[in-house]
Parts: C-alpha cells; structure tokens; sequence
C-alpha cells in the first residue's frame, strides 16, 4: 500500500521508512528538514532510505497548508504514519511559537488531508510528556492527562482531543502513540544520551539534572518501530464499552485509540549513565543540578492495552540497546574514539 510518512528524515521517521519498504510497501516520505538539530544527520538518514525503489522523498513542511493539501490530493495514500513535529521539552520554553507552528497548524494539516483523501488509518506520533504532573505509576491510557509542564507536552495533549474530533466528526480511524523516551542508534543529538556520549568521550562533565533522582522508561528503537508498523496495520475501531459518565480518554465511541510504547522498565538515570559508561570504556564527570523546567522526575509505560490489541510490547534490554548505539556512534564519527 501507499504510505505516507512525515517526519521521513527523523529519527523514528528514518525506521518506520525502512520496516515498511522491506515488506514492499510505497513510502512518500515528507520532511522540511529544520536545523532544530543537526540537518547533514537528517540528510545521512535519507541517503539510507534513497536506494529503495519505493521510496520518494518530498521536502515539505506540514504547516504549509497549500503544500499539504496538494499532496494528498495528488497521491491518495492509504494509510499515513504522521512522525513530524517539533521535539524537545526544553525547546519549547526558547521558541513556543515553533511548536503552535508544526505541532498544531501542522496537525490541522494531516487531519484535513486525511478526511479529504479519504485516508483508511492514521497513526501518529504522541507522548509520554502528556502524563505532566500525573504521580501514579505505571501511566495508563485511561488516566486523566489535564496537566502538562511544558508547551511540548500540552500540543502533544492538544494533538489527542484534534485527533478524536476528526474521528467523530468524519468517522476516519485515528491512533495516538505516546513514545516513552526512544533512543538508539542514528538518534536525536538533542536526547540526553547523545549528549552524555558526547561529552563523556571529550572529557568533559555531564549535567545531570535533579541530582541523579530520575526514573526513565527508555525504549529501543526497534521496539518502538515495530509498535508503530503493528498498530498502523490494525485501525482503531470504537470501545464498545466506552462509558460517557466515566469517559476513558484512550478510548472512545469513535474510531480513536491511544496507545503507550514504553519499556515497561523504568530504570533510575544513575544506572542508565553507568550502562553508557561501561559500553563506552570511560567513566563521565559528573555535574549535579536542580530539576529542570518542564521536566518531570519518573516515567513508566502500562504497556498492556498495545500488547492486548496488537501482541507486542518492547523487550530490548537497555544494556543491549545501548551498546548497539554506541557501536553505531563510533562507526558514524569513527574520529569520536580519539577525541580525548
């Protein structure tokens, strides 16, 4: 079937791209390729994606309205992985206006091209940062999500309710998918990890924030992308259980669904840097700090209600996740093993 993926050159884009080409599906991938980060990485991970025939490549952004609309109407995918957006917690405090820009007038876009294209399935990309100030753990779907820390997290809350209006109004399936903290190799250099491999092999200290009292349920990206093929495959269908006096809000009368992909594995940040010590043979300096904005202390996915509905939950270990990035990172930036 055609795809539609955005967010082609991210990083989760990039690994959607290539699950769904190597089971021959047609992929249009879309990014406006920002310099959010760094743009020769995004271009690195399109070259990857260039050498299959399936695969096209549009340079878009999806808050262009005209743009976006052209696009469905000339392609009529089937089904759309919607990925583009823009990223980082603490991001949002410098620019708030970027995330109004992408993560809503861009949002708008993929529903309206979805009603109008008459598109079978759209997944898209959530966030475990819509569980904000929530303190019972493991997070479930059917806790309320009414109180975000940061701008980031509120559009990723907005995107949600955006979400199920179109499914009730027009009656297309819609799937949230709230990624627990991904990493992995051709990560994002924004993500804490990156920044610590960074800074570990130059010598120099790491921040560490909160003074280490941090629990992450940090997720492989395969994991992750295996989540997103499965769900894409199978549309969300109404609760026929929904109770409008007690409102479950990963559920609905409509065609909506959420679903967390998480680990499932909370591990304290502590232990996430001494696994990334040992992978990369050097111990880090440490600089401890005070919580940050926007920030929360601990995340924890409830992964039974994806596992119930597509069979699968992550299972990659954090050991072994990390030591594939770290292989991968010093096969990118060969040089990075003699920096300091």
């Amino acid at each position: 079937m055609k795809v539609l993926v955005t967010g082609a050159a991210g990083f989760i884009g990039m690994h959607v791209c290539e699950r769904l080409l190597a089971r021959g599906d047609e992929v249009v991938g879309i990014d406006n390729l920002n310099d959010y980060y760094s743009v020769p990485l995004k271009e690195a991970r399109l070259a990857r994606l260039a050498g299959s025939p399936g695969f096209r490549f549009v340079r878009l952004d999806v808050a262009d309205e005209s743009g976006m609309a052209a696009l469905f109407a000339g392609e009529r995918f089937a089904r759309v992985v919607h990925l583009a957006a823009q990223a980082g917690v603490r991001y949002s405090l410098i620019n708030p206006l970027a995330y109004a820009h992408s993560n809503l007038l861009g949002f708008v876009n993929i529903l309206e091209g979805c009603r109008h294209g008459a598109v079978e399935h759209l997944v898209f990309a959530g966030s475990s940062s819509v569980y904000g100030g929530n303190a019972k753990m493991p997070f479930a779907e059917s806790d309320p999500v009414d109180h975000p820390v940061s701008l980031y997290a509120a559009t990723k809350k907005s995107n949600e309710v955006m979400a199920h209006a179109y499914s009730h109004l027009y009656g297309f399936p819609v799937t949230g998918l709230r990624f627990f903290t991904v990493y992995g190799p051709w990560g994002r250099p924004d993500m804490a990890y990156w920044g610590f491999t960074e800074k570990i092999l130059r010598g120099e200290p790491i921040d560490v924030f909160n003074h280490g009292q941090m629990l992450r349920d940090f997720t492989y990206i395969d994991d992750i992308a295996e989540g997103v093929i499965r769900v894409l495959d199978k549309p969300a269908t109404p609760n026929p259980d929904f109770d409008p006096l007690q409102p479950d809000p990963g559920t609905g009368k409509v065609p909506f669904r959420v679903f967390n992909i998480g680990n499932n594995q909370p591990m304290p940040l502590m232990d996430f840097i001494a696994t990334l010590e040992k992978a990369l043979g050097r111990t880090a300096e440490k600089r401890f700090l005070p919580m940050q904005d926007g920030d929360v202390p601990a995340t924890y996915a409830d992964t039974g209600r994806l596992a119930e509905w597509v069979g699968f939950s992550p299972t990659t270990p954090v050991d072994e996740g990390i030591s594939r990035f770290v292989a991968w990172y010093f096969g990118f930036f060969p040089d990075s093993r003699t920096v300091s």
